[in-house]
């Protein structure tokens, strides 16, 4: 009767209820109810009251058993608890061996704790107590160094992987999901290649891996396939892979497609409409993704603090200013919404687009959150960008002050200084930058052609084209120059000539993927890049040029939105 009364209990009142009957009844001491409690307790995210039970300090220690303790490692590990290594060593002191369910749980309280030291620690245990070739344990084993990637767990973890004598799609997806969580995408697809290769047929989890690591490097044909792959060979279209495959298909340039799979689901989450309306926005169709949020709230879908960051983003790469304002004001007065520093950063990068600096800073005075940094470097490069250079340099000063140790607030004082022409303070910011030991983020883009990702750095000569690439940029600069493009000069930052300006503008890394794009590409198709950084002015200005000249719609990715440039104009309409 007591066993069944813990399966029903579905709410916390009712487990204290059970729990009262187990007193009453002198329960107390059998291991099977006590094992039921836990599991319950855990069940209901209360392992607190369970812990109190069953670990009181008058109970009795030859009542604990391996299954016991299991559940409550288990359920301390899910919440991400450090009481789940603290209950392991209870376990330990207590006499009783761990099982191959043990360690498991262990092992994902060490991976929820992102601690590398306590879980080598575990790992010996492991090998100690005979475990470290069961498969399961060895799964989760690569999962808990991944998850300490920041501190060499990731090689740990990849060392583990490559001993397993059997591997299964779990221990290829935990690998691969290690490589996605570090952001090293182009390991991740490596990996699942050679899964493919070995022969092991990916689930859902994979697919949702791989996609992710597609979105990160606007890989675009690789994501088409693994759709096509997920058709083909039946996998399970979750909600989950649906909604990994609209946040591919937007970061990667297609939001058309994206659009089409959300029309096509018929279980549709809050992630699924956010997906869809923050692709619209970053694409700069602000009207569309707004329309959306209308009809999203018109289905009776509620909408959350994440869909009105997307809202106001659309809104911002739009240049929509009132309905930005709207919408703010809407999200506290209708939703409740209190809005957190990413609503106020929207709002800001908002004015800035619009050129509304003056009102921006008015704005941030006014703000009840303590600005971020974020915030800040949107107003100082909106200074830089509307030539308000001496405002931009104060507010940067400002914030060196606050930040003494982030690079990026130095290179952006050394590039408000540069557009200035004061070389002196540029050199002499770019001195201190030295003696701090800090390097400055070089550009890079991304294509990929032909199942391969490329990479290329300004002045890159790594590549086995380079110098038939370096023949296609000395025609590109030609044939622009012919249709009116001028060179963008005042975008060097470095004291030289006019004529070495316009060279190295020509030899930024847009223009040597855009190059080699020209060379491998058959004449009329599209160009797809990826930058890590912000899209500088002559960039942008010569893309249009070479779009009209050579027929080609280019899709640039950069750091803030995309930009789909055809016949010499480009989607953002300058609200970039």
């Amino acid at each position: 009767s007591c066993l069944a009364s813990l399966g029903l209990c579905d709410a916390v009142p009712k487990l204290a209820q059970a729990h009262a009957r187990i007193i009453k009844w002198g329960l107390g001491s059998n291991p099977l109810v006590l094992t039921k409690f836990a599991s319950a307790s855990s069940d209901l995210d209360a392992v607190d009251l369970a812990c109190s039970f069953v670990f009181a300090p008058d109970a009795d220690a030859r009542l604990y058993d391996a299954f016991l303790f299991n559940t409550v490692v288990r359920a301390c590990a899910q919440s991400k608890r450090r009481e789940a290594l603290g209950f392991y060593r209870l376990m330990l002191r207590s006499g009783i061996s761990p099982n191959k369910f043990t360690y498991p749980f262990v092992l994902k309280a060490c991976a929820g704790i992102g601690d590398l030291r306590l879980g080598r620690a575990v790992h010996c245990s492991v090998v100690k107590f005979g475990f470290d070739e069961d498969v399961h344990v060895q799964n989760t084993m690569v999962h808990m160094y991944s998850c300490c990637g920041g501190g060499g767990g990731i090689e740990f973890a990849r060392k583990v992987f490559d001993g397993m004598t059997k591997l299964d799609s779990v221990s290829w997806s935990a690998m691969i999901g290690g490589y996605v969580r570090l952001g090293e995408s182009g390991d991740a697809i490596a990996l699942f290649r050679k899964m493919q290769i070995a022969g092991v047929k990916p689930d859902e989890i994979t697919m949702v891996l791989v996609l992710s690591a597609c979105a990160d490097l606007g890989a675009l044909e690789l994501g088409r396939w693994v759709e096509s792959y997920v058709v083909r060979e039946n996998v399970r279209k979750t909600v989950e892979l649906c909604n990994a495959l609209i946040d591919m298909f937007a970061k990667c340039g297609d939001v058309d497609s994206a659009l089409r799979l959300f029309r096509s689901m018929s279980n549709k989450t809050i992630v699924s409409w956010t997906s869809v309306i923050g692709g619209l926005a970053v694409h700069g169709r602000g009207v569309e993704a707004v329309s959306l949020f209308d009809e999203m709230m018109a289905s009776g879908v509620v909408p959350d603090d994440v869909a009105f960051i997307g809202l106001l983003s659309a809104c911002s790469h739009s240049g929509l200013v009132e309905k930005g304002r709207d919408y703010f004001s809407l999200m506290t007065k209708r939703f409740g919404i209190e809005p957190k520093i990413e609503h106020y950063g929207c709002l800001v990068d908002l004015l800035c687009r619009a050129g509304l600096i003056q009102k921006a800073i008015e704005f941030v005075e006014k703000m009840p959150l303590e600005p971020n940094p974020v915030i800040w470097r949107t107003l100082i490069n909106a200074c830089r960008a509307h030539g308000e250079l001496k405002l931009g340099e104060d507010i940067t000063k400002r914030l060196i002050g606050k930040e003494p140790m982030h690079e990026s607030n130095y290179v952006l004082l050394s590039n408000i200084y540069a557009k200035m022409s004061h070389w002196e303070k540029k050199t002499k910011i770019r001195e201190v930058m030295d003696t701090k030991g800090m390097r400055k983020i070089p550009g890079s883009t991304l294509i990929e052609l032909e199942n391969e990702i490329y990479e290329f750095v300004a002045g890159d000569k790594s590549h086995d084209q380079y110098k038939e690439i370096y023949e296609m940029l000395d025609e590109m600069g030609r044939e622009i120059k012919k249709a009116g493009y001028l060179p963008s000069t005042s975008e060097v930052l470095l004291d030289i000539n006019e004529e070495d300006k316009e060279d190295a503008l020509n030899r930024h890394s847009e223009k040597l993927a855009i190059a080699f794009a020209l060379l491998r590409t058959p004449p009329g198709t599209s160009i797809r890049i990826v930058k890590n950084l912000r899209v500088c002015e002559d960039c942008h200005s010569a893309t249009k040029f070479i779009s009209k000249i050579y027929d080609r719609e280019i899709v640039v990715r950069d750091r803030n939105r995309f930009h789909h440039f055809k016949d010499g104009m480009c989607s953002c309409g300058d609200f970039w």
